[in-house]
């Protein structure tokens, strides 16, 4: 598996969301609403996911370790380039 495009499609600064992305693998498969949240301590990615009554269940999920970390290291990776590229306004 190969993570051929990553592409933030929207960056959130004042919440603990950061930013909102997609992904292709492979230049044939694409995953939308991927989030990179920000918990204080860490930044993590979650998947996409739908609501199920009071339960969110992922959508899509690597099957994994080794797909999960590829994953996490390039969404995390893009993110924060973006924030070296376009720091925020207190960051200038």
């Amino acid at each position: 598996m190969e993570i051929t495009l990553v592409k933030l499609r929207r960056i959130v600064e004042d919440e603990r969301m950061k930013a909102v992305v997609s992904l292709t693998i492979d230049d044939e498969l694409a995953v939308h609403d991927i989030k990179v949240i920000d918990t204080g301590e860490k930044i993590f990615v979650a998947m996409p996911s739908r609501r199920s009554g009071d339960i969110y269940r992922d959508i899509v999920h690597p099957i994994n370790v080794q797909a999960r970390e590829k994953i996490e290291r390039a969404v995390i990776d893009a993110y924060e380039s973006s924030k070296i590229e376009h720091p925020a306004p207190d960051e200038m």
